[in-house]
Parts: C-alpha cells; structure tokens; sequence
C-alpha cells in the first residue's frame, strides 16, 4: 500500500508539472507523439525574441522558453526580468524606451524622448545591455524635410549619452501601408529604410543606427539583401516577421529568410536577430521554426 500511494502520489505530481508546462506552450519531452522542439546548433546568427508577439503567454514563460531553444537573449523585456536571463546565461539584446507614437520627428517631444532614453540607457549600461530602441513618432502633417531635420537634431543630442555609455541607439522604421494594429503604422515618419539610414549618417555616432526591420522593409520596398548590404555599416539590429501578416516566417509567405540570414552573415554582422512574428499555431513550434530557418 505504501508503494501504490507513492506511485499515485508520483503520478499526480508529473501529471501537475505536465499540465503547466503545456500551459506556457512548450510540449514534454514525454509526449512520444510530438517530435522534439529544435534548438540552436550553429548560432552563427545571434537570435533573440520579442515577448509581445506572444500573448497571453507570460514574458517569463517566453524567457524559459528560449532558453529550452538555447536563444541567447530575449528582447525588448523589463528590466526586472534582466537578473532573470543573466542567471541563465542570456541577456537583453535591446532595451525598449519611449514607444513609437512619440518620437523625434516633432522638436516638442524631444525632452520627454530625451529623458526616458538617458534613464534606459543608464540601466542597459549598467545591465551590459548593448542597444536600446527609439522611434520617429508621426508626421502628422509634418514635412519630410522638417522632420528629417528635426530628427537629426534630437537623435544628436542623445548621441554623446550613448557613446558615454557604451549602448547603441536603434532608429526603427516601420511600415506605414498596413492599416492593421502592430502590424503597419499609418503617417509614421520613419517609413523609408534610405531615409532613416540618412539621418543616422548625418548624426554621424557609432552609437545611432537603425533598426532593420525585415517586415516593414519589405512592405515598404522590397530588395532586401541589396538594401542590408547596402546599408550594413548603419545596422545595429535586426527583425524579422513573415510577409503578408507579420506571421511565421515559414512557406507560407512571401520572404525567404534562410538566405537573407547567410547575407546578414556575409557583411560580418555581430549583433542580434530578434524573432518579432505573431504565430497562427502553437507558439512554441512556431518559434522553434523561425529558430531553425535563421540558425544557418
């Protein structure tokens, strides 16, 4: 009778643990019907994930699962879960800042960009993180020569800060032909990669680049291992998501990723590749996926 209660007391306790692991989308081991989730082998492209695109999943599960899919960092994620990823030998690859309806397209939102950029990138310093994120903001009937001038101006007033502190500030351009939440951004300023490139050169900081968003480039222009190449000096970081959808960036649509991968390798691209997609099955497959397409 002991032996049967242990048994039983065995059971309930792996059945419990099994249930809550399947809750954060990650399958067991034991399951013999489903094949094993693919992790990094090669890790020549450094690739991370945006816990976002992930909902209702929590960003600490998204962080146990990308350590299961042995991804070095995950982005884009509170500071308070920092401590967290380092203790599993991973870390932030990019810090979020101010959000992108506010930006420095417009001189009157500078200071409050101004501000919350120097706190961030005091705490990404400190956390040995290397790029934080920044936006235009919309155009709202501004000129694309007022703007761009007004861009320029703020981007070089937070560019000796990051210098300083050794984190890199990433310009992200985004789409503005989707009229979709999160997935296109309509009057958007920043919504040409050429452009946005331009305004980091003319701040002429090693600490400004842009965020090369694979999904909104190719939405707005195509050409994308032309423009990577052509713009590789300007990159600090990049994303990726399927096209049409912002889905997985499997077969389904239209971008293939594994030689845009072996194109980001080939301008001696040492930073990071953030898994930014929104998955239409389960989430920990999905990403397994991407994982595997971009592990090259």
């Amino acid at each position: 009778m002991q032996t049967q209660r242990l048994t039983r007391r065995s059971f309930l306790k792996t059945q419990a643990a099994a249930t809550a692991l399947a809750a954060t989308g990650i399958q067991t081991a034991s399951s013999a019907e489903v094949p094993p989730l693919y992790s990094v082998t090669k890790g020549r492209i450094r690739q991370s994930v945006v816990p976002w695109c992930f909902n209702p999943m929590k960003p600490r599960e998204v962080v146990e699962l990308a350590a299961r899919l042995k991804l070095p960092s995950v982005e884009l994620i509170s500071p308070d879960l920092w401590p967290v990823l380092k203790e599993k030998g991973m870390t932030c690859a990019i810090a979020s800042s101010h959000g992108f309806s506010k930006g420095f397209a417009h001189t009157a939102e500078h200071e409050e960009c101004l501000a919350n950029l120097r706190k961030n990138i005091d705490l990404a310093s400190a956390a040995g993180v290397p790029s934080i994120i920044t936006f235009s903001g919309f155009r709202r009937g501004l000129s694309t020569e007022a703007g761009t001038r007004n861009m320029i101006d703020g981007l070089k007033k937070i560019a000796a800060h990051a210098e300083e502190k050794k984190v890199t500030v990433c310009l992200e351009m985004l789409n503005s032909r989707v009229d979709i939440s999160m997935k296109g951004h309509p009057d958007y300023f920043c919504d040409d990669i050429d452009v946005s490139v331009e305004i980091c050169q003319a701040v002429a900081s090693e600490r400004v680049k842009v965020l090369f968003d694979i999904y909104h480039v190719q939405i707005m222009h195509g050409d994308i291992i032309a423009r990577l190449k052509k713009h590789q000096k300007w990159i600090g970081h990049y994303h990726t998501a399927g096209v049409p959808g912002r889905n997985e960036i499997d077969d389904t649509q239209e971008i293939k990723y594994e030689p845009i991968m072996k194109a980001i390798l080939a301008t001696g691209y040492q930073g990071f590749v953030g898994q930014e997609f929104i998955p239409l099955r389960d989430k920990a497959a999905s990403l397994a996926e991407g994982v595997r397409i971009c592990d090259v």
